[in-house]
């Protein structure tokens, strides 16, 4: 690893101060724009007269360019200098967001999405990655908790203002606002915080992001357009094997890349392997309930969009409250209970979700449910997070980032696209109450079912201890190279909430 500024960074210098700042308010920029667009779909849909292909390529758009992307983005920060790719990123999010403010159709809204998640992709895994690789040894996990938390507090207040700005002045709001935030970011990032990088990085596997990225896009394509066109449609059938063929071409790029993108090796640790496919179900269900739940409130249930933004805003405040005890608390025991037992009550609470409907109550209805739902995600996310991210060294850190970011990002692209699907939409209008009742009442039961699966491979895969050092393995930055031996960092068993991808 490479310091550019010299020394590693000190929690309770001027330097350490300005660190966190820039990635808090770095990560806040993407977290919150993927949350706030969804209270803003309804007014979306009115404005621009999308249907309910155009609202899911709101969303998708948005994910899919950030799901491809994302492991590049981490590569590019670990090769070229962290803090470099993560101001590129925050510049041309800015950019992105400026063209989704000014967009004057659906259409080209979401083409400005797409153009949006290269630049989340950029910035996303390079904020942990900056935390990892600048602060001392001693000082990370106070960095990583301060960071977890403040990015919390910003998720607590982004339902609040995206709802407010659509109730009260115009939806394009939400996306014009990040544009004075980013510049507050790229400033502080350039003067105060420090490079670094790997000394060894891997280069870019263009073929793997090529083919990634025309697996996950045909994928989403043909299951967004199955419900217009009809499962029979040569559209349809052509994504879809598209889709697949991309996938397949990308695990046999992975395995033959002398540098590959996605080292394939790294997942013959249980731990992280089966952390990332407890990943894939948690963020597929929850993608489905960020997606869903808000606009449900607002078309079926007659909820503002201040009220319906806000009304899962106590699962952001329980995990603030619980994550780090819940983190504190896997370190003790080991993470395979409290990872089993998170999905199992989010699964208990999303069978409830299914149950609000027209003229539901919030007090009564609403607020129960979001509760349960708090209290499972805090018991869970802690552990997924540092079981995900603490097998691998910190050169590679961006990397290792991306991985995890990689598969909740294309766990909640898939879902999004194939939950109105699964549910039976039909040829009908997400913004019909009539058409979204039964949707998402099908779709909240999928959600469940997905958390409960997640649970219980969470039991069978996660061990009950993870060991101080996993077994040796070789390094992916080259296949001929020597072992690099894993790691579980102690400092990583406090990240919070935040710590995990949106």
């Amino acid at each position: 690893m490479d310091l550019s500024a010299g020394s590693p960074v000190r929690y309770q210098s001027a330097t350490g101060r300005w660190v966190l700042l820039a990635t808090v308010l770095g990560s806040a920029l993407a977290f919150i724009d993927s949350t706030v667009v969804n209270i803003a779909l309804p007014a979306i849909g009115r404005d621009l007269g999308a249907d309910a292909a155009g609202l899911q390529w709101t969303v998708n758009g948005y994910a899919l360019s950030l799901a491809a992307l994302v492991l590049v983005g981490g590569s590019l920060g670990d090769r070229f200098g962290r803090r470099r790719v993560f101001a590129i990123g925050v510049a041309w999010f800015a950019v992105a967001s400026l063209l989704c403010g000014l967009a004057p159709s659906i259409e080209l809204l979401v083409a400005a999405r797409v153009i949006q998640g290269v630049g989340g992709a950029l910035l996303t895994p390079g904020a942990l990655a900056i935390l990892e690789a600048s602060f001392a040894r001693e000082d990370r996990s106070r960095a990583i908790g301060a960071w977890s938390g403040l990015g919390g507090i910003g998720g607590a207040l982004g339902p609040f203002l995206g709802g407010w700005l659509v109730e009260l002045a115009d939806w394009r709001l939400i996306f014009l606002i990040n544009v004075p935030l980013a510049a507050i970011v790229l400033a502080v990032t350039l003067r105060h915080v420090p490079e670094s990088r790997a000394a060894s990085a891997p280069g870019i596997d263009v073929t793997g992001v090529l083919t990634g990225a025309i697996g996950l896009g045909g994928l989403t394509y043909g299951f967004t357009a199955w419900p217009d066109a009809g499962p029979g449609s040569p559209v349809v059938l052509a994504s879809l094997a598209v889709g697949v063929l991309g996938l397949a071409g990308f695990v046999v790029r992975q395995r033959r890349a002398r540098h590959p993108m996605l080292p394939l090796e790294i997942f013959r640790a249980r731990a992280f392997s089966g952390a990332n496919v407890v990943t894939f179900l948690v963020y597929a269900a929850n993608g489905g309930v960020f997606f869903l739940v808000v606009l449900n409130l607002q078309v079926v249930s007659g909820f503002s969009p201040l009220t319906g933004g806000l009304a899962l805003l106590p699962v952001t405040g329980l995990m603030l409250l619980l994550s780090a005890r819940a983190g504190a608390l896997a370190q003790r025991i080991g993470p395979r209970i409290p990872m089993t037992a998170g999905p199992i009550v989010c699964a208990a609470a999303l069978v409830w979700f299914s149950r609000i409907g027209p003229g539901a109550s919030y007090a009564a209805d609403v607020l129960p449910p979001v509760i349960l739902f708090g209290l499972g995600l805090s018991l869970l996310v802690a552990p997924l997070t540092a079981t995900a991210l603490g097998a691998l060294d910190d050169a590679y850190a961006g990397v290792a980032s991306g991985v995890n970011n990689a598969v909740a990002r294309a766990a909640g692209l898939l879902s999004v696209a194939v939950l109105p699907l699964a549910a039976g939409i039909g040829a009908g209008s997400l913004t019909d109450p009539a058409d979204l009742a039964p949707t998402y009442r099908g779709s909240m039961l999928i959600c469940a079912a997905l958390m409960a699966a997640g649970g219980l491979l969470a039991f069978l895969l996660i061990p009950t201890r993870l060991p101080a050092h996993q077994p040796e393995k070789r390094s992916f930055c080259d296949v001929a190279g020597p072992p690099v031996r894993a790691r579980t960092d102690a400092a990583r068993q406090e990240t919070g909430a935040a710590g995990t991808p949106a």
